[in-house]
């Protein structure tokens, strides 16, 4: 759990360039990839996590501007990739001018329950990581390579001398 804002300012930059390496491969074609017929668009998916960053935050109390035109998903990967690069800054930012240490022991409502900010905080990190897990999965069936965020994807197992497991 974090006890500094600096803690947590650690994590959630290091979280943010694994994700922003996971945007940055994506295509406009690959944005049309779908989980299932009825299904979110990864397109979708990567704006949603990249814009709820300012929803969740100023929800618990922090000031930031929200994503303009936030309703609608680009069909541009690039415009998806460089919106987080700049939201995930901006929120560092806010964190780090807004809120002291002191501010991540205070408990707000959170989802139905009550959590300390730091709680929230990590939470944040959680909601972005799973989907990033989802992209993962979405960028394999739209035929590209997936970026290996906390390992390599299988194709770059053979330059770690590691041999794909039988199916």
């Amino acid at each position: 759990m974090y006890v500094t804002i600096s803690d947590f300012i650690k994590e959630w930059n290091r979280e943010a360039m694994l994700t922003q390496k996971v945007l940055d491969g994506l295509t406009d074609d690959s944005l049309k990839q779908k989980v299932y017929s009825e299904g979110r668009t990864l397109g979708r998916i990567a704006w949603h996590f990249t814009t709820n960053i300012t929803d969740y935050l100023t929800n618990f109390g922090l000031d930031m501007k929200k994503v303009d035109n936030a309703q609608n998903v680009p069909s541009s990967a690039k415009e998806i990739a460089e919106t987080f690069k700049k939201v995930s800054a901006e929120a560092s930012q806010t964190i780090e001018q807004q809120w002291t240490d002191n501010s991540l022991s205070q408990i707000q409502k959170a989802f139905g329950r009550e959590e300390t900010n730091a709680q929230i905080l990590m939470g944040l990190i959680k909601h972005i990581v799973h989907h990033r897990g989802q992209l993962t999965i979405l960028i394999r069936q739209a035929g590209l390579k997936p970026f290996g965020v906390y390992g390599p994807p299988k194709e770059d197992w053979v330059n770690l001398g590691v041999e794909n497991p039988p199916l």
